[in-house]
């Protein structure tokens, strides 16, 4: 783990609609072996709304990774995927696409837009909660991100 990651809490922004798999997240991050606070927003415009830290989400912290379900109310994964890599204050913040979308349309369009992985979400609760602690282990203790 870097000294920039191991001197404070990881921050990560869920974006996801679905208030079982948002549940599902919240606790296997607490139960995990690292210390990230997540945050959830429940649609893409409020993504880009905390990514930008505009209104309510004026001193938001800035994530370290977003996780990015693709079908959202008011403005899908897709378009919040497209926003943030073309915007040069968020392009470097890592997106992990979490959706149940197995299309291969999807997959070759979430590359195409830079995600940096996509993961099918699993229907298997154990599964699932195994899947978002490999995330989470992965992406603060085994990745070295750019600064903040």
């Amino acid at each position: 783990m870097s000294a920039h990651q191991s001197a404070e809490a990881f921050d990560i922004l869920l974006v996801e609609d679905n208030p079982g798999d948002a549940r599902l997240a919240q606790e296997a991050l607490k139960e995990g072996r690292m210390s990230s606070r997540l945050k959830v927003v429940v649609d893409g415009v409020e993504a880009m709304s905390f990514l930008r830290r505009e209104g309510g989400f004026a001193s938001a912290p800035r994530p370290q990774l977003v996780l990015l379900d693709l079908n959202l109310p008011r403005k899908d994964g897709r378009e919040v995927l497209a926003e943030m890599k073309s915007d040069p204050d968020l392009c470097r913040i890592p997106v992990v696409v979490l959706t149940t979308s197995q299309a291969e349309t999807d997959v070759l369009r979430c590359y195409d837009l830079h995600a940096n992985c996509y993961i099918t979400k699993p229907v298997d609760l154990d599964r699932f909660i195994a899947v978002v602690r490999a995330i989470e282990e992965y992406w603060c203790s085994v990745v070295t991100l750019p600064p903040n």
